[in-house]
């Protein structure tokens, strides 16, 4: 039978959720990522909540699918955006309702936070797949493009 449970990450799934990322990156972009950097980086999140956290999804016991939760204040909403990313799907639970399932955990405990203002994510441009999946779960796309500067990890 096929029920999935949806939870919030422990440090015990670092290992799998830096797995998903490492798959991520590879299949959505084309990038292999520095794995210390990346294990690193997961575990950050559990060394300093403030910053997030991680939801997963298991079925039988086995994680399958995983997303993380980041902050950013808003001063004109007076609230956090929580935003939504590095979500993965193992490719054999694709099209299953798992990114549904946890989706509507963040929401549910978005709607139950005094302090948040919203949900937000971003998405490759050329993922429609992705897009059609937000949008039928009353995502809108908003009228903000997204820019950003990456600091060089090379020393000058």
């Amino acid at each position: 039978m096929f029920l999935p449970i949806v939870r919030k990450a422990t440090q015990n799934d670092i290992q799998q959720i830096v797995e998903f990322n490492k798959s991520m990156a590879l299949e959505t972009e084309g990038l292999a990522l520095n794995p210390f950097v990346l294990e690193s980086g997961v575990q950050e999140i559990f060394k300093n909540p403030q910053n997030g956290f991680y939801i997963v999804c298991e079925v039988d016991n086995v994680v399958c699918a995983c997303l993380m939760i980041t902050y950013e204040w808003s001063d004109w909403r007076n609230g956090l955006f929580w935003w939504i990313q590095s979500v993965f799907v193992q490719k054999e639970f694709r099209q299953k309702g798992l990114y549904k399932l946890m989706y509507e955990f963040v929401k549910a405990k978005v709607e139950l936070s005094e302090n948040t203002a919203g949900i937000r994510l971003y998405v490759d441009e050329k993922n429609g797949r992705a897009k059609t999946v937000y949008e039928k779960l009353g995502m809108t796309k908003s009228n903000y493009e997204m820019f950003e500067y990456e600091k060089s990890k090379t020393p000058q």
